[in-house]
């Protein structure tokens, strides 16, 4: 458990199950303030931030823009920790395939692209699109936010897009499901992940422990 006493700030704008990642960071550092807000001036007088979402890509950025959302994240991620969450991590890229086509925040280089109606695995065997459940994640780098989650830890995925992982220097995890993608971007102060920590069980409160006690950079 993490006993850093800081004030986290998890960004509501109307998309994402935010009393789920409020509870998990609540659990994994009991010292800290967990304020769930929409407050420009409130994540901006926090000490790390989080960005999570859930949902079309074109309801999150409608959302965003109308709250000027990205503006919020981008001065955040100029001046702390900030942690992104599924499609949290995909609206900080350039664009997205979803709804014939949407452009996101263009913080991190990247295409969001679906998978596809035949997702085949490496048997040939035909697999479910989105992309629901366990599945595990390698770390192509070290990173603060790895700290005591071992190499191939399953994590909790709900997803239908990704981002896609070829020749992407920002990319810190893989996963693989029928094609490789992204499990995780990293720059700067800012570390996303595709999956949910919130409901990864032990591996995604001790990424979330990580989190609370990050300085931020790599």
């Amino acid at each position: 458990m993490s006993d850093f006493r800081d004030h986290i700030a998890v960004i509501d704008y109307g998309m994402g199950n935010l009393h789920s990642v409020a509870k998990a960071l609540e659990h994994v550092a009991p010292s800290a303030k967990v304020t769930v807000t929409s407050d420009p001036q409130v994540v901006a007088n926090a000490d790390r931030v989080v960005f999570p979402g859930v949902g079309a890509i074109r309801d999150c950025m409608y959302e965003i823009q109308r709250l000027n959302i990205g503006e919020v994240v981008k001065k955040a991620i100029d001046s702390k920790p900030v942690l992104a969450i599924c499609v949290g991590m995909q609206a900080l890229m350039d664009n997205s395939e979803e709804n014939g086509g949407i452009d996101c925040l263009k913080i991190m280089p990247g295409l969001v692209k679906y998978f596809g109606e035949n997702l085949v695995d490496t048997q040939g065997r035909k697999l479910k699109v989105p992309h629901m459940g366990w599945n595990n994640v390698n770390h192509c780098h070290d990173h603060p936010l790895w700290h005591n989650i071992q190499q191939d830890s399953r994590f909790y995925f709900v997803h239908s897009f990704y981002v896609e992982a070829d020749n992407n220097p920002h990319v810190f995890a893989t996963c693989d499901y029928g094609k490789q993608f992204a499990a995780s971007v990293q720059q700067g102060n800012l570390f996303a992940v595709q999956f949910h920590p919130e409901k990864s069980a032990d591996a995604g409160l001790q990424l979330l422990n990580n989190f609370c006690k990050w300085q931020g950079e790599a």
